[in-house]
């Protein structure tokens, strides 16, 4: 155990080393080393060491949609809770720094035994923790469990190449223990806890489909797409968080197409342009609704040159593309595009997402293996209604089938909860 744990330290140091070497040329990463440097004195100027905090870890955007719908039912039903917010990716963390559903969010310092032990010092009340899908910091879940704060695992998913089921890592694997239950999205992730000793688990799902139903109940109403969109005799494809490797596939377009790429930047966005070769083009932020109305009508391809849009944009499609599938990232999130009951297509970098296989499975995605198979099936798709329309019913049927794991998980640890706030009021 002590060799796990120096080891652990000494991965996490070098680790540390190589992330400040990587900021002298990454302003991303700059950002991720300042705000972890200044998270514990921030946290301690803003603590409220009367109130009980719960703390929910992300590590990044992904992970924090599959935790806000507890977040914010626990708010509803138990103000009496403050909530700590943290994120490791600056993904995360700059998109939902003003999320007005937590009262303190910031990075959370590496897992090194100094920072741990210094983030924890300003930490005191903390009644309950939650880590979202991944994340198992051994620093951080050991001072959880030596402390007896409730530890708990939400959405995690495990499979048999992880580290933790290699013969080599046994030791390192009881960080696992440390969780006081773990909340699992297959029964395959349970079988693989199952092996090595980890049984607290239940098989409840994933808490993202929740969160892509309210998504769509708050979906805003976009005047500019829908100026876009408006000649229905048009078909309309969106494209969801592209990459360049999506983006030479689905080039040139056979319908008009809305994009919104994964990283918005200046040459992210001219290289779009650039591969829209006689294409009447127009950007969102340069756009107005009514001025602009009758080239919008017109325009072949509708940039999306900013954040936060994209879960209400894919319902003006009459076929989404997701992207990531033609890039090393692996595809992102389907079930934005599918609750809208649309056809989702995506690259063949998606085995390592649950969402992905099953939304094939059950017809209501397709995968796609190149350039000219794009344009096949668009054909297909855009030349049969019956087969869009059934391809559509099928993707929506899916997403619908797969909700209820936050409230599972929100009534195993309701009496948690509300003994937590009887045993300060009666003190």
């Amino acid at each position: 155990m002590v060799v796990t744990y120096f080891f652990y330290n000494l991965a996490m140091c070098l680790y540390g080393l190589g992330v400040c070497i990587a900021s002298l040329f990454s302003k991303k990463v700059r950002k991720m080393v300042r705000g972890e440097r200044i998270a514990t004195r921030y946290i301690k100027e803003r603590w409220d060491e009367d109130a009980p905090y719960l703390w929910f870890h992300a590590a990044s955007l992904g992970e924090f949609e599959q935790g806000r719908p507890m977040m914010e039912w626990i708010r509803q039903k138990y103000p009496q809770y403050k909530i700590l917010l943290t994120f490791f990716s600056p993904s995360g963390y700059e998109v939902r720094k003003d999320y007005e559903g937590a009262d303190i969010i910031c990075y959370l310092p590496l897992d090194t035994p100094y920072r741990s032990l210094h983030f924890f010092s300003a930490t005191k009340n903390i009644v309950a923790a939650f880590f979202i899908k991944y994340d198992f910091w051994w620093n951080y879940l050991h001072i959880l469990k030596a402390h007896n704060v409730p530890t708990y695992s939400i959405s995690s998913t495990f499979r048999p190449g992880q580290i933790f089921f290699r013969s080599y890592a046994k030791r390192y694997a009881r960080v696992l223990k440390c969780f006081t239950h773990l909340y699992v999205q297959n029964e395959r992730s349970r079988e693989l806890l199952a092996g090595i000793g980890v049984t607290n688990v239940t098989v409840v799902g994933d808490t993202r489909f929740d969160r892509v139903l309210k998504i769509k109940e708050d979906a805003m109403s976009l005047p500019i797409v829908e100026s876009f969109c408006e000649d229905e005799s048009k078909k309309t494809i969106v494209v969801g968080s592209s990459w360049p490797g999506d983006e030479n596939v689905i080039f040139p377009c056979p319908c008009k197409m809305i994009i919104a790429p994964h990283n918005v930047t200046e040459d992210r966005i001219n290289n779009i342009i650039s591969k829209c070769e006689g294409k009447s083009v127009m950007r969102y932020t340069q756009t107005d609704a009514q001025h602009d109305a009758e080239k919008l009508r017109e325009a072949d391809v509708l940039i999306i040159d900013c954040y936060g849009l994209l879960s209400s944009v894919y319902r003006y499609g009459d076929v989404t593309y997701v992207g990531g599938g033609f890039d090393h990232t692996g595809i992102h999130n389907v079930l934005e595009a599918a609750v809208w009951e649309k056809p989702v297509l995506y690259g063949p970098n998606y085995h390592k997402y649950q969402e992905g296989e099953e939304l094939i499975a059950s017809g209501g995605g397709i995968e796609l293996s190149d350039a000219d198979n794009f344009r096949e099936v668009m054909k297909t798709l855009l030349n049969d209604k019956s087969l869009l329309a059934d391809i559509s019913a099928k993707a929506g049927a899916y997403v619908k089938s797969k909700t209820g794991a936050t409230a599972q998980i929100l009534n195993d640890i309701d009496n948690l909860l509300a003994s937590s706030v009887d045993k300060r009021i009666n003190k």
